[in-house]
């Protein structure tokens, strides 16, 4: 595995390990920022029925993104036959774009990746590209919603500002 492979491993056992240790406050965030954004934009029809049902979105798709960066299950991120079939059909399915973001990320990590690096100096740069990168796929979420808002794509918008706000 290359140094920029195991950082970005790295990378996602942190981001995993922060938000599943944050459950709590990003259930908090998330009742006011979907608040705030229900208000905001004005959706028509929005009673406390579809509120709910918005909210208990919200908190599976946190369940999801967690799981998401679960170093037990990330493994499959790196067979790279999978993963790639795996990315391509992700990106047929999801209303955003985030191969950008993605180049970004590696790119940074391929930056940051330094060799025969120690656990402490990893766990470091893996906080450190946490930081300058965000959480992948947050940044293509959030510009896709705010030039094309819609109820559809409200509940990963709401995660992915959630998510970064509690990363940072």
């Amino acid at each position: 595995m290359s140094e920029t492979s195991i950082l970005l491993k790295a990378y996602y056992e942190a981001l995993y390990e922060r938000l599943e240790a944050c459950k709590e406050l990003l259930a908090r965030r998330i009742d006011d920022l979907l608040a705030a954004e229900v208000a905001a934009r004005g959706f028509d029809d929005f009673d406390d029925e579809k509120y709910a049902a918005y909210r208990e979105a919200c908190l599976a798709f946190v369940e999801e993104r967690i799981e998401a960066y679960n170093p037990i299950g990330i493994q499959y991120l790196y067979d790279r036959e999978r993963a790639k079939s795996a990315f391509e059909l992700e990106l047929q399915l999801d209303w955003y774009d985030s191969r950008a973001e993605f180049a970004a990320l590696v790119q940074a990590a391929r930056d940051k990746a330094e060799p025969k690096v120690t656990p402490e100096r990893l766990r470091g740069l893996a906080q450190e590209l946490m930081r300058q990168a965000g959480a992948f796929p947050d940044k293509s979420i959030i510009s896709a919603y705010e030039a094309k808002p819609g109820l559809k794509k409200l509940p990963d918008y709401i995660v992915a500002r959630t998510i970064e706000e509690i990363i940072v």
